[in-house]
């Protein structure tokens, strides 16, 4: 299989999952900061950064003092035996890959730091429902960064409010109109719409009636 051909890219609920992250240094704390919207998440270090302690104040993550590189197997299969995700990011390869393949054996993914996991983590765009994921396969980090931040200039919060708008509108046409072609159709016609996209940079009411009136003319035309 190619090498670039590794990776599918998918939307995981992470409601109620458990990701264990080894290491409380910058690596370990930008993981925890990630996680802890989506999942349970535990930081295991014999250290932690200010901002670690700062997410644990805020019952955010949880945190367990102690040396990985004291832990014996055992005491590693037990932090991480109900996780869904297992993260190594100490500043030492070898524990990293200790825990890692303590991991694997449980069947357990994982997403090494220092080299390329089983998962990678992309640079993540949020514009409300909108969620954009930006991989370099874990080639180049930085890369991916880069990319994000020409992306958000692109992808404005307009795109938050076009969503809502949107779902309004299909769930209006759901009601109006019987032929799912037809709804798709007109849905397309209001994004194509650069009054609409005007309109809702400043006033979702003025865009949802400049929508409204869009979908009553596409209605009228059809009947």
């Amino acid at each position: 299989m190619p090498e670039n051909k590794r990776f599918l890219p998918l939307m995981v609920d992470l409601h109620d999952r458990t990701v264990v992250i080894f290491g409380g240094g910058s690596v370990g704390e930008r993981k925890a900061e990630l996680f802890s919207e989506y999942a349970n998440t535990i930081v295991v270090s014999r250290n932690f950064s200010h901002r670690l302690s700062e997410l644990h104040d805020q019952d955010l993550v949880t945190l367990i003092r102690t040396d990985a590189g004291t832990l014996s197997d055992n005491n590693i299969k037990e932090l991480v035996d109900d996780a869904f995700l297992v993260i190594p990011a100490t500043s030492n390869r070898q524990i990293n890959d200790r825990i890692t393949s303590i991991a694997r054996s449980l069947n357990i993914l994982t997403n090494q730091v220092d080299t390329i996991g089983e998962i990678t983590i992309p640079a993540v765009i949020h514009r409300g429902d909108l969620v954009i994921g930006i991989s370099t396969s874990g080639a180049s980090p930085a890369f991916s960064r880069y990319v994000r931040q020409k992306i958000e200039k692109v992808i404005t919060p307009e795109y938050e409010q076009m969503i809502i708008l949107q779902n309004d509108i299909r769930n209006y046409l759901k009601e109006h109109v019987k032929e799912q072609k037809h709804r798709r159709s007109i849905l397309w016609k209001v994004l194509e719409d650069p009054i609409v996209w005007e309109y809702i940079a400043g006033s979702y009411e003025k865009a949802y009636k400049r929508a409204y009136d869009i979908v009553q003319e596409q209605i009228n035309k059809k009947d």
